[in-house]
């Protein structure tokens, strides 16, 4: 029920440990438990069931932007998908489209921009609604306008679930409940937004660059 925020410099292993959590391959050594349960001695389709997730690359269909949602939950009613499609801003774009959420989004989404493909994940993970989240630079296709007009639904999305945040930006992670700081593979250091910059010379580095960035 908490949300844990991850961060590190560029080859730290953040997007390393999404992958090892989502079982997209095994450790050599040690176990990925999940409430004190090895995830290997899990069914792999119980497993990722219980994940909502949103990366940096949005895995898209060739077919339409309806199906392409609908892929979060295939049971879902198109009143459903609708309002996932408002909620995380597909809304916005689509109507300006001649097929609207009958669009053919092309191999791999080559017919949509990286912020619509975005947008797309959010809408199938509003819709599959599970209890773990993991979000991988969720908004980081997205421009500052969009970004603060979905961000609310963000926040809905992750009331009440397990909320993993991978991110390159500590702003979107200085609420968490706690946060790890990785260096080269390990998690060097643990505590909240104020602890770490109080203790951790890492995070600090990485937060006096991000508002020197900032005010540029």
């Amino acid at each position: 029920g908490e949300v844990v925020g991850f961060v590190g410099k560029s080859g730290a292993g953040k997007s390393t440990l999404a992958d090892l959590i989502l079982r997209l391959y095994d450790p050599d050594k040690g176990e990925v438990s999940i409430d004190g349960v090895n995830i290997k001695n899990l069914k792999s389709i119980d497993y990722k069931s219980l994940f909502g997730v949103v990366t940096q690359d949005t895995i898209l269909f060739n077919d339409t932007i309806e199906n392409n949602i609908k892929y979060g939950n295939l049971n879902a009613f198109s009143k459903e998908i609708n309002i996932a499609a408002k909620l995380s801003g597909v809304e916005d774009f689509v109507k300006n489209l001649p097929n609207k959420m009958n669009t053919i989004v092309g191999e791999s989404g080559l017919k949509l921009s990286g912020g619509q493909r975005q947008r797309i994940a959010i809408a199938r993970a509003i819709l599959k609604n599970s209890p773990i989240l993991l979000l991988d630079e969720a908004t980081s296709a997205l421009d500052n306008l969009t970004e603060n007009k979905i961000q609310g639904s963000i926040k809905d999305l992750m009331m009440n679930k397990t909320s993993l945040i991978i991110a390159h930006r500590l702003s979107t992670i200085e609420d968490s409940d706690l946060i790890c700081v990785l260096d080269k593979g390990s998690i060097i250091e643990t505590g909240s937004h104020k602890e770490l910059l109080e203790k951790s010379k890492l995070y600090s580095q990485l937060h006096i660059k991000e508002k020197l960035e900032n005010e540029n």
